[in-house]
């Protein structure tokens, strides 16, 4: 066999994504392929708290596999499979018994046996079942784990693995099916079944529970919520695409809720937060976490005072190297334990390499302030927003420029913001740029912070106090203004603003998605939100079906890259929430357009990222990236962040004014959701076709205004 240079020096590479079944309920999920047969290879298996349970559970009926007919999701959590078992010598072609398996995240799965046929089936049904017990970095390093002993249980109803790091059992525990046969040894074990009978009519069921775990369990880990979602179910009416991604994001996200053991009170309310994706990152993701709440407020504030919870009790103390951890910094990624995610990356479980988590947690809270969190919750928050807050002053400070930059150290993320992949930042000529770096994003992020929080402690009484941060605040945006300015005399807009500022000022530079992250922070003027805004609608950035990651103008673009071309979905309705409060409808319009006609294409549960290819007339459908997170946090959750942006959300605290400056009609047309939340109330807001707005429910001393289109 022809082996090329490449081949010989073969590593393991990540599992791709694109053609499996993801069913979850974190902290648990499967991963299975389209005809359910789970064989041990990519990343199929049960999972639980980040370790592999089962990798192998493969059925035979008389020797043969079925044969499989489809796949049909049952919600977030469950999957059913169906195949059939025919008969060579049956006299007909038609299936005469059917193999449902429906498989369920957190529990197990269940085998329903039906013979549709005309005479008695005597079935042999075995079920092989195995597992490496292995960690989700292994899996997602595309490494492989030894596999596990099993042993017959001791109350013989089922099958026992048990490793250093980790555990399973598998138990039957159906009533009518009679007890299997088990068969165990250093590979796996086996499950059969050697005669059931099925008269014409007739169905069995074998039930499969499996459980498992960590060994030791991770004290104080998330786990499984135990009460109901943090948010309000809204009923929209409107452009049919936006209502099906609102519905199927909120299911996800019920699908991907995490809560934290700790509570502010024994009896108090659970602090749930959404775990960033699955099945990657089904965890406390800081930026994550904190994001997939923002997009959530216009559904009240629950999600937002969980999320801040979490990641307040795990806030910095100390100087720690090793974790990147420091006093006020907010945490990057919690793990049950340390992973090895190759390529000499070594996390550690609770991990702090994050140069955004820190601004974003201040921003939160003084967005849930507006939106009408507690004042009791917002008092009892704000010390650790001030220390976070402290740690974005104090590091800037240390720069030689004044910016918050980043610096990578061996053995942690090289790359530090949202964008984190190893070739996340290229300049003009698509070279890689290492760091360290002050991207732009994170400059906006740090002026919103100290912007917000300055307004909250002006209400609390801190004059001094607000009046320090909103000084350091202006003093930043003008650095940014001229330092992150480049000339583009033959683009869309005559400047745009680069990626990131690397030592001595040099501009990175390159058009990029980044810049649309700014236009809702408030550090670009409006003759700057104008150019940003030419930028994100021109071919360059917008693919049709979102907005690129990376200008397709520029070498080193590559559609199906996972930060240099391709579409981010939550990356996206952040730019179009900045262009919607920035009142460039019409590029608001372009975008959100694109994005709805890319979910329906996904089935509305939208991926992590997809492609960035042109769409033309008759192009085919974008394709999700091949290791993508589906479900996942914020794309679920960028539903909501469309329906608060069309409608123009703004509420304001001090003012008791719920701001709306909905997207001109002519565009997505009428627009109406009852059960948005604000200060506990329930409104429904109408957006009709003629220009009129009505909002019905708020609270008695609130009012709204009405903000017209500025374009």
């Amino acid at each position: 066999m022809f082996k090329t240079a490449e081949s010989q020096t073969a590593r393991a590479l990540q599992p791709l994504l694109h053609d499996v079944v993801i069913c979850v309920a974190a902290p648990a999920f499967a991963v299975s392929p389209r005809d359910g047969q789970l064989r041990g290879l990519r990343a199929d298996g049960f999972y639980g708290h980040d370790r592999r349970l089962l990798h192998t559970v493969c059925l035979l009926v008389d020797g043969r596999e079925p044969e499989p007919i489809g796949v049909q999701p049952l919600g977030p959590d469950e999957v059913r499979f169906t195949a059939v078992h025919r008969y060579p010598g049956g006299g007909t072609d038609d299936p005469t018994v059917i193999v449902e398996r429906v498989r369920t995240a957190g529990a197990g799965e269940t085998v329903l046996l039906r013979n549709v046929g005309t005479v008695t089936r005597r079935l042999h049904v075995e079920l092989a079942l195995a597992t490496d017990l292995a960690d989700i970095a292994v899996v997602k390093r595309g490494d492989s784990g030894t596999s596990a002993p099993c042993t017959t249980a001791s109350d013989a109803a089922g099958l026992d693995w048990q490793t250093p790091t980790g555990r399973t059992e598998v138990r039957v525990v159906d009533k009518d099916t009679s007890a299997p046969e088990i068969a165990e040894g250093p590979e796996g074990g086996t499950f059969v079944w050697p005669r059931i009978v099925l008269r014409p009519g007739e169905s069995r069921q074998i039930r499969l529970t499996v459980e498992g775990g960590a060994v030791p369990a991770p004290p104080g880990h998330p786990d499984a919520p135990r009460s109901a979602a943090p948010w309000a179910e809204p009923v929209v009416e409107g452009d049919r695409r936006l209502v099906e991604l609102v519905r199927q994001g909120l299911g996800d996200l019920r699908a991907l809720r995490l809560a934290d053991p700790e509570r502010t009170a024994p009896d108090g309310p659970e602090d749930q937060f959404i775990a960033a994706g699955c099945p990657w990152y089904l965890t406390l993701f800081g930026r994550d976490s904190i994001w997939s709440a923002r997009m959530m407020l216009p559904l009240g504030t629950d999600l937002a005072r969980g999320t801040l919870w979490a990641l307040a009790r795990r806030q910095g103390t100390v100087d720690n190297e090793t974790r990147e951890e420091a006093p006020g910094r907010i945490l990057h990624e919690l793990r049950p334990a340390d992973a090895e995610h190759g390529h000499g990356l070594r996390v550690p479980s609770r991990y702090y390499g994050s140069v955004d988590a820190t601004p974003l947690f201040v921003t939160l809270l003084v967005e849930a302030w507006h939106w009408g969190l507690p004042d009791a919750e917002v008092d009892a928050l704000l010390p650790y927003a001030e220390r976070a807050m402290a740690w974005v002053v104090k590091t800037s400070a240390g720069d030689e420029d004044g910016f918050l930059r980043y610096y990578s150290r061996t053995g942690g993320l090289r790359h530090q913001s949202w964008k984190d992949s190893e070739d996340a930042v290229r300049d003009a000529a698509g070279r890689r740029i290492e760091p360290p770096l002050a991207l732009c994003e994170v400059q906006g992020y740090a002026y919103q912070a100290a912007s917000g929080l300055a307004e909250l402690l002006s209400a609390r009484g801190s004059h001094e106090q607000a009046e320090r941060l909103h000084a350091w605040a202006q003093s930043l945006r003008k650095r940014f203004a001229d330092a992150f300015w480049l000339p583009s005399p033959d683009g869309p807009a005559p400047r745009y603003v680069a990626i990131a500022v690397g030592r001595d000022l040099t501009q990175i530079s390159g058009p990029a998605s980044n810049m649309g992250q700014l236009l809702s922070t408030g550090i670009l003027d409006p003759a700057g939100s104008r150019d940003v805004a030419a930028w994100l609608a021109s071919g360059e950035l917008n693919s049709g079906w979102g907005l690129r990651s990376r200008s397709s103008k520029l070498p080193g673009f590559n559609p199906m890259s996972y930060h240099g071309g391709s579409v981010w979905t939550h990356d996206t309705a952040i730019a179009i929430q900045g262009l919607c409060a920035t009142g460039c409808h019409e590029e608001a319009y372009l975008l959100a357009d694109g994005l709805l006609d890319a979910a329906t294409r996904f089935g509305y549960r939208m991926p992590e990222l997809y492609g960035g290819d042109d769409r033309t007339p008759g192009s085919p459908a974008p394709l999700a990236y091949p290791a993508a997170c589906r479900p996942q946090g914020w794309s679920a959750a960028s539903g909501v962040a469309l329906l608060g942006a069309l409608l123009g959300l703004r509420p304001d605290v001090p003012s008791r004014t719920l701001w709306i400056g909905p997207m001109p009609s002519k565009r997505l047309g009428p627009l109406r959701a009852d059960g948005v939340r604000l200060a506990g109330h329930k409104l429904t807001i109408s957006a009709e076709r003629s220009g009129a707005v009505e909002v019905t429910g708020l609270p008695g001393d609130w009012r709204y205004a009405v903000q017209p289109a500025a374009r």
